[in-house]
């Protein structure tokens, strides 16, 4: 198989459908067709409304053009000549486009009969564009201006091979299967509404026990490494935020301020500042290091309408996030404490998968960045030297640091074979010098290092991630209901409410549906909210104290109240990732 750059067959597959459209549709003008991931997508100008009828046409037309391997000839033409040759066929769009460039030589392409502005590169012919398939149909206006022409824009998606294509749509299915949106409704775990505003979530009392189960998890795991737990507001007077640099170099992300008593107060976007507050409450000593604080801190954020979705990304959030100020000689062992941590975090919510990247700085331009070349140096090695001796594989990225440090980003990757940013550990010069930071050495003071850490990035963020990942079926520890106990008529209501009195009692959490719909109709409710175990109490199991187990696959068990209990309470405990029952 040729090994042909991807994003070339991608920007090649734009042309290809612009060609098409054009055999198709004639009277349509063109926009622009860049490859993106996964795929590409051209703008068009037409006044036929495009169908999902068409797509499959296009589609067609498409693997006519590819399997007739049409050559891409690159042209090189004047100015002048380009904006005549595209005026004259009334591409209004393209000859826009050319009156904004410089004078001097233009290149074009040309595939089939459709001839295109383009600087390229693209493939040799249409035949090596062979796996693609276009998705669906979105309203673009002209340059992204709300004031311009509204354009039609069809993507498509495109890949090396049929396998990767298929591969591809199959984890798109999954993904729409396993949306936390749409999971979040039927399991009654969140609500965002109009009213409260977008990107703010309501927690409902489910929704609010996954949190807490969660909460409550990562605070006993911080407290167990050494951390200190510490609570700030969720406001400061807006110095603050001058001071740490975040009102300058954050801005476009921080909500207005609030004016109070004459003062201008603003929301939290970030935690840090206060952190580094509680720090310099009192003297510090070499002794008192190294010094981690964490909080599951809430903070805000201005996110564009257009990017926020679901608890992935939105406007106000709480992140599991810590701080570590410590000396030079404190620093590795502190970052390699993080990376086992954050494992430890995989390994126990089922995450097998993941991969590393190291960020750093552009040595070529030290002017972007705070510190001296010796701190980004000796941090960058700190680093590179935890994720060698551990034997992490990595990847670097020079230039994809902060301003104020190198950082390690872990994305894990979930059970369909996404990647997801998780944690984070990131080194800070800026905000110790901002602030003033030191401690007291054993001759004379010197300032801490400081280092930024999240592990599950925000409470919300992760809670929706896990709920994609598991689809929703939840492990038992994690699952906000455990058990949902079905009456088949009013006469096993007393024993049914004596089994949940002693599910209760062994701190497993249940409810009972005593409701006079049939059976049927209650086992289907509890197949939708996804409930590990759905118990049946009918004359039988009320008369020998047992109970009949609607599993998941949809098989039905029967045991004791009794063994129920104990297995269940086993399952619990031990964070198990799968059912006991089978």
């Amino acid at each position: 198989m040729e090994n042909i750059d991807l994003n070339k067959k991608r920007h090649s597959a734009s042309h290809i459908l612009a060609a098409a459209v054009q055999e198709l549709f004639p009277d349509t003008k063109f926009g622009i067709g860049p490859a993106i991931e996964n795929g590409f997508y051209y703008d068009l100008y037409t006044t036929h409304k495009f169908t999902p009828e068409d797509l499959k046409t296009l589609e067609d037309k498409m693997k006519e053009i590819c399997k007739a391997k049409h050559p891409f000839v690159c042209k090189s033409i004047s100015k002048q000549d380009a904006l005549k040759y595209f005026k004259d066929r009334g591409e209004v769009f393209k000859t826009e486009l050319i009156e904004e460039l410089e004078d001097g030589q233009i290149t074009t392409y040309t595939v089939g009969n459709f001839t295109d502005l383009c600087r390229g590169p693209h493939v040799e012919h249409s035949g090596q564009v062979n796996s693609f398939k276009l998705t669906h149909i979105a309203g673009a206006y002209w340059r992204g201006d709300e004031k311009r022409p509204q354009m039609q824009r069809i993507y498509g998606l495109c890949f090396n091979d049929k396998e990767e294509l298929k591969n591809y749509i199959h984890q798109q299915e999954e993904a729409a299967k396993r949306d936390h949106r749409k999971l979040g409704v039927e399991q009654k775990l969140f609500t965002i509404t109009e009213d409260v505003g977008p990107g703010l979530v309501l927690w409902q009392p489910r929704g609010g026990m996954l949190r807490k189960i969660l909460e409550d998890w990562i605070r006993n795991e911080n407290l167990a490494r050494g951390y200190d737990m510490v609570y700030t507001p969720h406001i400061a007077h807006l110095h603050l935020w001058e001071k740490s640099g975040h009102a300058n170099f954050y801005s476009e992300n921080m909500f207005k301020p609030i004016e109070v008593d004459g003062q201008k107060y603003q929301l939290k976007p970030m935690n840090c500042p206060f952190h580094i507050a509680i720090y310099n409450a009192q003297l510090r000593s070499y002794r008192d290091l190294p010094l981690r604080l964490s909080e599951l801190g809430t903070v805000y954020r201005y996110e564009r309408s257009g990017v926020m979705h679901g608890l992935l990304r939105v406007r106000g959030f709480t992140q599991d996030d810590a701080h570590i100020f410590c000396t030079h000689d404190q620093i590795e062992k502190e970052i390699e404490d993080c990376f086992a941590f954050a494992l430890h975090i995989f390994k126990t919510f089922g995450f097998e998968k993941y991969k590393v990247e190291l960020s750093t700085w552009d040595e070529a331009h030290p002017e972007h960045y705070t510190g001296s070349a010796d701190d980004w140096h000796r941090a960058q090695e700190a680093l590179e030297s935890v994720l060698k001796k551990n034997n992490i594989p990595f990847t670097s990225h020079a230039g994809e640091a902060a301003f104020y440090g190198p950082k390690i980003d872990i994305k894990l990757i979930d059970a369909i074979g996404r990647p997801w940013q998780l944690s984070t550990i990131q080194f800070d010069f800026n905000l110790p010098e901002r602030f003033d930071l030191t401690y007291v050495a054993k001759e004379g003071r010197e300032r801490p290092l400081m280092v930024h850490r999240a592990m599950l990035g925000s409470i919300e963020r992760f809670l929706g991630i896990l709920i994609e990942h598991y689809g929703g079926l939840f492990p038992l520890w994690l699952a906000p209901l455990q058990a949902k106990i079905l009456t088949l008529t009013d006469a096993q209501l007393e024993a049914a409410q004596n089994l949940l009195a002693k599910m209760k009692q062994a701190g497993l959490r249940a409810e009972l549906d005593a409701s006079p719909e049939k059976l049927g109709a209650k086992i289907r409710t509890a197949h939708i909210e996804k409930v590990p175990y759905t118990l049946i109490i009918g004359a039988k199991e009320a008369e020998t104290n047992t109970v009949t187990i609607r599993l998941r696959s949809g098989k039905n068990i029967t045991v004791s109240q009794d063994e129920l209990i104990k297995t269940m309470s086993e399952e619990a405990n031990t964070r198990s990732l799968e059912n006991l029952f089978k």
